[in-house]
């Protein structure tokens, strides 16, 4: 006989209250925070403006039925599409992704909370273009920004305390959950409202881990996310129309998400909700790598000028030994073929072995071309990773958050480099003095890659004047970007 399961309806799980109350009631003071999120900005929509180059990516977008237009719908930067938001925002979303060269962030779970622009620019494009049409005033870049740094703090501080991978789920759950919240209080659903939208978010099946890992590393990790923020949007959109949500989406005993998906498991906190991880967020600026392998592509940089020096050829290399923390292993220690560019950038002895024999490492370097030239296979079976327990320690201190790397080469003929140790890599906070600078030079180069002289001065002008770009209509600023 089963238990009696009372049927009165639940109050809603404190972690969806507090979500909703963050976007609802929270107002951000953080001038660094909303400084960041512009640097956020403009790096991420260069990441989907490179992306352009590759047709892989580039076949998924569009429309769902070619050729259809949506009047007042959200255009997709650096194409001639204009989409329902739902459409755009997988479209914006995947652009985004595809090379994993936008910002990270890691704690116990890992992620990219830039992913969340997808349907936060979709939504508030289409907003903006609709209330024009009506006669209404347009939303402004200001509040892009804003939703921007509560999506970033929303799957950023549940991050910190909760691994997703270690139950087999996908980091795209959290992309799901906080562009729910942020685009729901954009489209102006009611509090109860946005608590359902939410629910919903909670109780939708959520993605495998799959397609992250050997033997099945694939290209829908390039696309997941768009998939998720995507989903958000249509989520956000269903409760709009009065759907109704459900309460212990996370705590009801047996069918909620706690039990069926986290080992009965509630979620831990840290901190509460404001605007650390938009003002702590890492950017990839130097190398379209894997986070964790960041350090290890710079020290492997320095590396190569030390071999060309010396002049000693790799192929004099005996072994490589990478001392790194554990996430690193977990996730990109890997031997054996790589079938595709998706296994190639999540592998960390690909990433070392590529700068070390060309002294670079880009987006191209991953495709088949470079990764037929058999030296790099060779040199990978010849590194090692091993654990030190301080690196794992620093990973996690809340105070420290490196991702350290350290590598040494040992040659043949017993001779030996000095170890090259990368603590925190150029897109740190501790190191944003130095990043910015180099952050805009990619995004400068990016703009170039799709776009005219003309409009890449009609962007740079605003995107690099915190005041003008906060001010100026949404649909304005990405018709800058619209070929």
């Amino acid at each position: 006989m089963s238990a009696h399961i009372s049927n009165a309806r639940p109050k809603y799980d404190k972690v969806l209250i507090d979500i909703v109350d963050y976007v609802s009631k929270y107002k951000i003071t953080s001038k660094v925070a909303y400084d960041t999120a512009r640097n956020c900005l403009i790096d991420t929509l260069g990441c989907g403006l490179e992306a352009l180059e590759y047709p892989a990516c580039k076949k998924l977008l569009g429309p769902l039925i070619a050729g259809t237009v949506v009047p007042n719908g959200a255009k997709v930067p650096g194409t001639q599409f204009q989409l329902d938001p739902v459409q755009a925002a997988f479209n914006i979303g995947a652009m985004i992704r595809w090379l994993d060269f936008n910002d990270t962030w890691l704690a116990a779970e890992w992620g990219h909370p830039s992913d969340n622009l997808g349907g936060i620019l979709a939504t508030a494009d289409w907003l903006s273009r609709t209330a024009i049409a009506a006669g209404k005033n347009p939303l402004k870049m200001k509040d892009v920004l804003s939703a921007m740094i509560k999506a970033h703090e929303i799957q950023g501080c549940i991050a910190l305390e909760n691994s997703f991978n270690k139950v087999g789920l996908d980091h795209v759950v959290l992309v799901k959950v906080a562009s729910t919240a942020v685009v729901a209080e954009m489209m102006g659903l009611t509090r109860e409202e946005i608590l359902n939208a939410v629910s919903l978010a909670w109780v939708d099946g959520q993605s495998l881990r799959t397609y992250r890992h050997a033997p099945n590393t694939g290209s829908r990790k390039s696309w997941a996310a768009g998939d998720a923020t995507s989903r958000a949007v249509r989520l956000a959109l269903i409760a709009k129309s009065g759907e109704m949500g459900y309460p212990s989406a996370l705590t009801a005993k047996t069918w909620g998400f706690y039990d069926v998906s986290f080992k009965g498991q509630p979620f831990k906190f840290q901190r509460k909700y404001a605007s650390y991880v938009m003002e702590n967020v890492l950017f990839k600026i130097s190398f379209p790598a894997e986070f964790h392998a960041q350090t290890a592509v710079e020290a492997a940089m320095t590396l190569h000028a030390a071999l060309v020096k010396a002049g000693k050829p790799v192929d004099g290399i005996k072994k490589i030994t990478i001392r790194t923390h554990e996430a690193c292993i977990r996730i990109i220690d890997k031997q054996g073929p790589l079938s595709n560019p998706a296994d190639r950038d999540h592998c960390i002895q690909y990433m070392v072995a590529v700068p070390l024999i060309f002294g670079r490492l880009t987006a191209a370097d991953y495709e088949d071309g470079i990764a037929a030239d058999k030296r790099i296979d060779i040199l990978r079976a010849k590194i090692v990773c091993v654990e030190d327990p301080v690196f794992t320690k620093d990973y996690h201190d809340p105070g420290k958050r490196s991702i350290a790397n350290a590598i040494t080469i040992e040659f043949k003929d017993g001779k030996k480099f000095k170890e090259v140790v990368v603590e925190y890599p150029i897109g740190h906070a501790r190191r944003r003095k130095d990043g910015i600078p180099l952050l805009e030079a990619k995004f400068r180069i990016n703009l170039a890659r799709q776009l005219s002289a003309k409009q890449q001065r009609a962007i740079l002008e605003v995107s690099l004047d915190q005041k003008r770009l906060e001010e100026m209509a949404v649909h304005e600023y990405v018709d800058l970007y619209v070929i």
